[in-house]
């Protein structure tokens, strides 16, 4: 009898770890829908735990990006890493390479952005500190020169080093090792 009890016991803690992904998504995903039509009243506060961003980010990648996971190793102080195939993500997003660019982009790659996230009344600034690809690491000046001549360039809505409006009555997030904090106002 109790050889069946830890059976079943053992049977039932797989299934809840097999499903636990698929939940932090869909808790991500309603604690963003939610924010995004304005259900929420003034003042609240949404917690999105990085167990439950990491969900969302692996679902909701962009073909060309396999793995993603997020971290937070102090406050304000994000990184994110994925292996990134970036010409399949050239390709997902409508642009064609050409030959050369295809040769260069193509194949997967380890890449580590870590950023610097700051926020109040209504508006953020994100400060891109370090890019690691393949095992080299670009920050700097060299990483200003690159967002600015390549990254700006081929998508003109990203918005670094420099502040811009939060959307959806946002007026600040805490970012910490453990959740990020939406403040609304």
């Amino acid at each position: 009898m109790r050889r069946r009890l830890w059976v079943v016991s053992i049977l039932i803690a797989a299934g809840s770890l097999a499903g636990a992904s698929h939940d932090y998504y869909a808790s991500a995903k309603q604690k963003f829908d939610s924010i995004e039509a304005g259900r929420l009243p003034s003042g609240s506060r949404v917690v999105l735990t990085l167990p439950e961003l990491n969900a969302w980010v692996a679902k909701e990648a962009p073909a060309g990006v396999r793995n993603p996971r997020v971290r937070v190793s102090a406050r304000d102080l994000a990184s994110g890493a994925a292996l990134i195939d970036f010409g399949k993500l050239e390709r997902s997003a409508g642009r064609q390479p050409g030959w050369l660019m295809s040769k260069l982009l193509d194949g997967e790659r380890p890449v580590s952005v870590t950023a610097r996230i700051r926020s109040s009344a209504g508006r953020a600034t994100v400060d891109i500190e370090r890019v690691e690809i393949s095992d080299i690491v670009i920050d700097g000046r060299t990483l200003d020169f690159l967002i600015r001549n390549f990254l700006i360039p081929m998508y003109p809505d990203a918005v670094v080093g420099r502040p811009f409006e939060l959307s959806h009555r946002i007026d600040r997030f805490d970012v910490s090792p453990s959740a990020v904090t939406v403040h609304l106002r």
